[in-house]
C-alpha cells in the first residue's frame, strides 16, 4: 500500500517547467545555454503598477482581503469585461485567485464528478488534462493538426461530446501554438455549444491582448449570448501586462459557478496576495500604452523567429495570430540521425538533443498533445532570438537520413 493519494499516479509534472528547470540548471554549471521554453514576457513590470504596489506597502495595504478578492479589484475587473469584451457581471460573479492557473483548478474541483468528461483541444496548455485528472475527470482530446490552423472544427467538437462531457476548455490565442479563432470560427463553435445545454464552457482569454494585426479577439460568452449562462470568462494579469510573478489571475461567471470557486478557495488558499491585487487595480484601470508597446514588440519578434525558422530543411513553421510562441512540425528530420548515430524518433528526442548538443531549451510537441512539433517562446531579446535559431539550424543540419 502507497501512502500517497492513488489519483496522483495519472498526474505528470509540467514539462515546461521541467525543461526550463533543467536549462536553468545546464547555465549555473556554466554551460551556454538559451532558454525558450518559459511562457513568460521578458519586459519588467510597467512602473505605475510597480509604484502602485510601493503605495500599498506604504499604506499598510498587507492584511488578509476577502477571498476572492478586494471590492477596487473586482470593480477594475468588472470595467475591463465590460470594456473590452461586453460583458456584465456583478461583483458576485467576478472572483480574484493566484493566478489563471488556480482559477481554472478551482473551477474544475468545484464541478466535476468522478468520470465528467472535459473536451481539450490539441495542442493545449500542458496542464489542462492534468487539472482534470487530479479532478477525478476524465481528460477528451481533439487534434487539432496544423492543416486545420490548430484549430477545433464544428465537426470534432461535435462528435467529441457525449451525455458525460460538462465542460470544453477553449484557449484562443493558443498557447502553445498562438493560433486564434475569428469571429466566425468561434460562433460555428457556439452553434454546436448551444444543442448540448449540459456542456460549459472555461475560456482561457489569458492572452488577449498580445494580438496581432488582421486578428482581433473574442470571447464564447460574448459572441453567442446565450452561452453567458454556463461559461467561465478566464483572464488575469500576468501576460498582458508583464505581471507573471504577481499570480493574479480572475474570471466572471455564473453567480453559482462562482459562489462554489469562492468555498473552494476560502477551504484552500485563501485571498491572493495583498499588494498584488492593488497593483492588479492599477494594471487595469491605469494607462494601457504599454500593451500596444510590448506587442508591437511581440510581432516583430514573431516575424524573425518564422522567418529563420522557416529557412531550416525540415522545419515548416505556421505563422500564429497571437501569444508569444510558435509552433513548428519537424515531421521532416523524424528518423534522421545524430551526428553520434542517435535516431531522432520523436519531438522528444529532436528537443533533447538540441538543448544536449547547441544548448537550445525548447519544449517538444508531445507535452501539449500534438506531434511532432516543438514550442519556442519568442519572449526574449532579439539578438538571443538570432542566435537561437542559428543554433537550430546547425543542429538540423547536422542530421543525416
Amino acid at each position: 500500500m502507497t501512502f500517497l493519494a492513488d489519483r496522483l499516479a495519472a498526474v505528470k509534472p509540467s514539462p515546461t517547467i521541467a525543461i526550463t528547470t533543467k536549462a536553468a540548471e545546464m547555465k549555473a554549471a556554466g554551460a551556454d545555454v538559451i532558454a525558450l521554453s518559459a511562457g513568460e514576457p521578458d519586459f519588467d513590470t510597467p512602473l505605475n503598477i510597480r509604484e502602485a504596489a510601493k503605495a500599498a506597502i506604504d499604506a499598510g495595504k498587507t492584511r488578509y482581503t476577502a477571498p476572492d478578492g478586494i471590492p477596487e479589484l473586482k470593480a477594475a475587473i468588472i470595467a475591463k469585461f465590460k470594456r473590452d469584451n461586453g460583458l456584465d457581471y456583478a461583483p458576485n460573479q467576478v472572483i480574484v485567485s493566484t493566478g489563471g492557473k488556480q482559477v481554472l483548478f478551482n473551477a474544475l474541483f468545484a464541478t466535476l464528478n468522478t468520470g465528467d468528461e472535459v473536451i481539450i483541444p490539441a495542442p493545449y496548455w500542458v496542464s489542462y488534462p492534468d487539472m482534470v485528472l487530479m479532478c477525478e475527470g476524465k481528460p477528451v482530446i481533439v487534434e487539432c493538426p496544423e492543416n486545420t490552423g490548430f484549430k477545433m472544427t464544428p465537426g470534432a467538437l461535435e462528435a467529441a461530446i457525449t451525455p458525460r462531457t460538462k465542460w470544453l476548455i477553449f484557449n484562443s490565442p493558443s498557447n502553445p501554438t498562438g493560433a486564434g479563432y475569428t469571429r466566425a470560427e468561434l460562433k460555428a463553435l457556439t452553434d454546436v455549444l448551444l444543442r448540448h445545454p449540459q456542456v460549459w464552457v472555461m475560456s482561457d482569454d489569458m492572452y488577449e491582448h498580445i494580438a496581432f494585426p488582421g486578428f482581433t479577439l473574442c470571447t464564447p460568452a460574448e459572441v453567442e449570448p446565450r452561452l453567458y449562462e454556463r461559461t467561465l470568462t478566464v483572464n488575469g494579469v500576468s501576460k498582458a501586462y508583464a505581471m507573471t510573478g504577481w499570480r493574479i489571475g480572475y474570471a466572471g461567471g455564473p453567480t453559482a459557478l462562482v459562489g462554489a470557486m469562492k468555498k473552494v478557495q476560502s477551504q484552500s488558499t485563501s485571498n491572493a496576495c495583498s499588494v498584488s491585487q492593488w497593483a492588479a487595480v492599477e494594471a487595469l484601470n491605469g494607462p494601457q500604452d504599454y500593451i500596444a508597446e510590448s506587442s508591437a514588440v511581440f510581432l516583430r519578434r514573431r516575424d524573425l523567429v518564422v522567418g529563420l525558422l522557416s529557412e531550416i530543411n525540415g522545419i515548416t513553421c505556421a505563422v500564429p495570430e497571437g501569444a508569444f510562441y510558435v509552433y513548428p512540425s519537424v515531421a521532416g528530420l523524424i528518423g534522421k540521425r545524430t551526428p553520434e548515430g542517435e535516431v531522432i524518433e520523436t519531438d522528444e528526442d529532436f528537443a533533447l538533443g538540441l538543448l544536449a548538443t547547441v544548448g537550445v531549451a525548447v519544449v517538444h510537441g508531445a507535452a501539449f498533445g500534438l506531434s511532432p512539433h516543438f514550442r519556442v517562446s519568442y519572449a526574449a531579446a532579439d539578438v538571443q532570438l538570432s542566435d537561437a535559431c542559428e543554433r537550430i539550424k546547425r543542429f538540423c543540419d547536422s542530421l543525416t537520413a
